[in-house]
């Protein structure tokens, strides 16, 4: 990848999506400041939204001219790293394209929040912390040293514990924050311990001179793995990945439906983006000469993953649970991603790339999903299976939608969910880790036993005699259908989709 010299302008330039990001999130804050008593939320919505969709856009216009700036790249066809603050930002294929995820399952959640919050106080708060939080999972995706990764971190987790717990009167919601903020304090606390033990053992923050250090060896590499397996840790509790899980059925059952969907999407891909970055920069794959097996970690955190998320989703009768759970078992096909690349593999990128393009069809699949339970939830229609039932008679476009979602999250050939784990599954199998993709493939199978069960509810069950709608809220609407036709036109757009994501797994192992 070639570096480009930039000035402090282009440094701007460069970090717009970012600067947008925060900058919408002070004018909203800012807004509400000055008039923290009125009910009419509508300006601070469509502020909001439209810094969001800004950020997108620049994200979508860099990526597809090759990070250029000011739209004249370099060279044509030439991808631009641009390293900013000394190293400790890196601006490239993968961050764009994680950016792109970001700002798009944020922009969901604050269109469907129009509706949502139309009745609760304290949207400023709520669009203000959404958008930090976004900043904070955008700026992971761009950490290059292990200082600007944890301060990312936590910038996009202190946001997130107080939007689990944004309604104060609701007992589920605010106990659903309290375990979050508990249990990510202590994943922070210990990925914080893991860098410093890394730090002892190398002298380096930066992911390329901790590598070179490596590289060089001639420290003490019992101290040195404890320090990688506790940072393994740390971005397993941000992924939800087994078994530092527990948190999250709990966490987006209380949450509202909006901010699940933002945890289990943008969140999730935050967390991947940065275990991408840091283990194959920080701990390249040759490290695996030197002692530290950490794709074997991965393999076997991948495996009880798929399995124990998938088999605990099947079990549950609440909807929401369910999907919480199959957001579990979705970290575990993403994790496969590091857990299949082997030393000198042919299909390294074709693995990485899988991964990162099953995150992105992932983000609107399940993004979609969780917003149609908030529609649901508007509704008034209840948390299990059988308080679905019938529900097409009554709403048919949008429970044609969450079909889409749930067979997509099983993989079946109706959108870019089959894509991205055809790609995945494939690959890990070219690259000698057929076992993972068989795991896989028998967990998907199971997965299709509950999304089925959903999707009989809603298409065959007679109706209760109570079920009403009574209302068509426009934001949540236009959210839940916006994912639902992108996900679909995604295996459309086939070739320029795979080629963007493998390229920039191509980038990175380079």
């Amino acid at each position: 990848m070639a570096e480009v010299a930039i000035t402090d302008l282009d440094t701007y330039r460069v970090l717009a999506p970012v600067l947008l990001l925060v900058g919408t999130a002070l004018v909203a804050f800012l807004i509400d400041s000055i008039d923290p008593d009125s009910t009419n939320y509508r300006l601070m919505a469509g502020t909001s939204i439209a810094g969001t969709l800004a950020a997108l856009g620049y994200a979508i216009w860099y990526l597809a001219i090759g990070v250029g700036i000011a739209g004249d790249p370099a060279e044509e066809g030439v991808q631009g790293l641009f390293e900013l603050f000394g190293g400790a930002l890196v601006v490239d294929q993968m961050a764009l394209l994680f950016i792109v995820v970001v700002t798009s399952v944020t922009a969901l959640v604050l269109i469907a929040s129009y509706d949502y919050l139309e009745d609760q106080p304290h949207a400023g708060e709520f669009y203000s912390l959404v958008l930090l939080a976004a900043t904070g999972m955008a700026t992971m995706a761009m950490a290059d040293s292990f200082v600007t990764a944890f301060i990312a971190l936590e910038l996009a987790s202190l946001p997130s514990f107080a939007l689990v717990a944004f309604l104060k009167d609701n007992r589920g919601s605010v106990e659903a924050g309290l375990k979050y903020f508990l249990i990510g304090a202590l994943s922070s606390a210990i990925f914080l311990y893991g860098i410093s033990l890394v730090y002892v053992s190398t002298g380096r923050l930066q992911f390329g001179d901790v590598a070179t250090s490596v590289a060089e060896g001639g420290f003490d590499q019992g101290i040195f793995a404890i320090g990688v397996l506790m940072i393994v840790g740390g971005l397993a509790y941000k992924t939800a990945s087994v078994p530092f899980h527990f948190w999250a059925p709990e966490a987006y059952e209380g949450a509202p439906a909006p901010i699940s969907a933002f945890l289990s999407s943008a969140s999730k891909a935050a967390g991947f983006v940065l275990a991408f970055r840091v283990f194959v920069e920080a701990f390249p794959i040759a490290s695996v000469a030197n002692g530290i097996e950490w794709m074997l970690v991965f393999q076997v955190l991948a495996v009880v993953t798929m399995v124990l998320g998938n088999f605990a989703a099947a079990v549950q009768e609440n909807v929401k649970r369910m999907l919480a759970y199959s957001s579990v078992g979705h970290a575990g096909y993403a994790l496969i991603g590091l857990a299949a690349l082997t030393s000198g593999g042919a299909y390294n990128e074709a693995v990485l790339g899988g991964a990162m393009l099953h995150l992105l069809v992932y983000g609107f699949m399940n993004t979609g999903a969780f917003l149609f339970i908030a529609l649901a939830e508007h509704w008034e229609v209840g948390r299990t299976f059988e308080d679905f039932n019938g529900l097409a008679t009554k709403a048919p476009v949008a429970s044609l939608a969450m079909t889409v979602f749930l067979f997509n999250l099983a993989g079946l050939p109706i959108g870019a969910g089959f894509l991205s784990k055809y790609l995945l599954f494939g690959s890990a199998v070219f690259n000698g880790v057929w076992w993972l993709a068989a795991v896989g493939a028998i967990t998907s199978a199971l997965s299709l036993y509950y999304y089925s069960r959903l999707a009989k509810a809603m298409w065959i069950e007679d109706p209760a005699d109570d079920l009403r709608i009574e209302s068509q809220p426009v934001g949540l609407y236009t959210a839940v259908i916006a994912a639902a036709v992108v996900t679909v036109v995604l295996l459309v757009a086939l070739n320029p989709v795979v080629s963007t994501a493998v390229d920039a797994a191509g980038a990175l192992l380079a």
